[in-house]
């Protein structure tokens, strides 16, 4: 059964979802199998990959408010060994749908369930808000992945969010863990990103991910094309970083230590 990783931050641009993209295709490049799932309204986990967002006929709104049932009839086949869960701006109407659903932090979990045997990861695009939709995939997720950027307000932001994860794991997900928490548009121009980093570091310890991914004009420039950094500039550093996250991000999460409980308690 695939893990599902929430990829979750409600601070707005910190990488989360140049993160999902990545982090996904770079699983892919890997042989893994997996599914991405775009939570976030604005969709840009979906044009990510150049799909026409005002063009798709289904999407994992349809899914979430009950239009259909059967999630693999909204799959699309984004890349070799990845598929992807759309959204749209439609997404913004389920938050206030799903209130009077019941169990309304489950419906992601319960659509995804069947789909899980197919794939060995399922990455999900939060939105930058800590509301239902965020909920949902919490709820639906094995761990958590947190991206910091490296500045000033960053743990700030941090410590809401890990309050929020422990509400989520006494209410609706008891076996919510942290996949790891690691930096992004990390500077090394600067005393700042060094200070944040070593900070976040010195709190998180056993859960801090070393990989840390740096300000690259190549991943701000590659969704504009539809691609993934791989595709867009493969020798890039921004290539380069995701590909070590991937790779550490695999180590831990099929590392004995994980599998035994002992890693990534909230």
């Amino acid at each position: 059964m695939g893990i599902a990783i929430a990829v979750a931050n409600q601070k707005g641009g910190v990488g989360k979802t140049t993160t999902c993209i990545n982090l996904a295709a770079a699983l892919a490049e890997q042989k893994k199998r997996v599914l991405l799932i775009d939570m976030d309204p604005q969709g840009n986990s979906t044009s990510g990959f150049g799909i026409e967002k005002k063009e798709l006929s289904l999407t994992v709104y349809d899914l979430l408010v009950g239009k259909v049932n059967d999630a693999g009839q909204a799959l699309i086949h984004a890349r070799p060994r990845l598929d992807l869960l759309p959204a749209n701006i439609d997404l913004v109407g389920a938050e206030l749908e799903l209130v009077n659903m019941h169990p309304r932090e489950h419906q992601l979990r319960i659509l995804i369930s069947p789909l899980r045997d197919r794939y060995d990861y399922i990455v999900i695009d939060c939105p930058p808000s800590l509301g239902l939709l965020t909920v949902n995939a919490l709820t639906a997720a094995d761990a958590v992945l947190i991206p910091v950027q490296a500045e000033y307000y960053a743990l700030e932001g941090l410590m809401l969010l890990m309050t929020t994860l422990g509400l989520v794991r006494k209410s609706s997900n008891p076996n919510l863990r942290l996949a790891g928490v690691f930096i992004t548009m990390f500077d090394t121009r600067t005393q700042l990103s060094k200070q944040v980093r070593d900070e976040v570091e010195w709190y998180f310890r056993n859960d801090f991910l070393k990989t840390v991914i740096p300000r690259n004009v190549r991943l701000s420039e590659a969704p504009s094309h539809g691609a993934t950094i791989f595709e867009y500039d493969k020798r890039s550093k921004g290539a380069s970083s995701y590909r070590l996250l991937a790779r550490e991000l695999t180590k831990r999460l099929e590392s004995q230590a994980w599998i035994n409980g002992k890693l990534g308690q909230i």
